[in-house]
């Protein structure tokens, strides 16, 4: 896998400097976590990787293409899974393999939808790790599909590394690629919805939304209003 170079990406050597400083998963994971969540307060965003080194904030797709791109620059595919969830945010992380098993980087602001050690041989069995804690409003365990691994060099640089408009051709690439089933849908049944510790859990964020302190505070006491936090 050849590596890709910061002047064909036309990334800026600043930009290129922050980016090769992470090339394994553990160090790339932790620098990741340290951009704050972008909580998208004057509308929807889908940053490019240069808008997200300008902003230093990010949601999870902004996040999986920063660290899709800093692993690319170090000799890796940049790889992205989209899973999807009903009635909830999709969650999307980049992907790497190390002894022939996947591991993913993400970005949640929750502790459990966040990166994923390499010891999974499928993409299934990767995708069914974030299952029991992916919740939503309603308590209710809402993870139902996942994306084949999706290649980042099938579209333009600029439509996702370097671009001013915005990744908003990446997010609509990756919701198109194929997806499947991840638990028989006659299974939802059976499914429980969260409980009173679960939604305690549910609660910590790493960085609270500015605004939604009040409402937090006057639902407490309500396991089922459990807030699904930007992912």
């Amino acid at each position: 896998m050849a590596l890709a170079r910061a002047r064909d990406l036309d990334l800026t050597s600043k930009e290129r400097q922050v980016l090769v400083r992470y090339g394994e998963p553990r160090s790339l994971q932790a620098y990741i976590n340290s951009i704050p969540i972008n909580h998208e307060l004057e509308g929807d965003t889908c940053y490019t990787v240069r808008q997200v080194l300008r902003y230093r904030r990010a949601h999870c797709i902004e996040a999986a293409l920063v660290a899709a791109c800093a692993l690319w620059l170090h000799g890796e595919a940049p790889l992205i899974m989209d899973m999807r969830a009903r009635g909830d945010w999709d969650h999307v992380v980049a992907l790497f393999r190390r002894g022939g098993l996947w591991g993913a980087i993400a970005k949640s602001n929750h502790v459990a939808l966040r990166g994923r050690d390499p010891v999974y041989r499928t993409l299934r069995e990767l995708a069914l790790s974030y299952f029991h804690e992916y919740h939503n409003e309603r308590g209710e365990r809402t993870l139902r599909e996942y994306s084949r691994a999706f290649d980042l060099r099938t579209i333009a640089v600029e439509d996702w590394v370097t671009g001013e408009a915005g990744a908003w051709e990446a997010e609509r690439r990756v919701d198109l690629a194929r997806h499947y089933p991840l638990i028989p849908a006659s299974q939802s049944r059976y499914l429980s919805p969260i409980d009173a510790m679960e939604w305690k859990a549910k609660r910590l964020v790493e960085y609270p939304h500015p605004h939604r302190h009040r409402r937090d505070a006057a639902t407490a006491r309500l396991p089922k209003a459990a807030g699904a936090a930007l992912r």
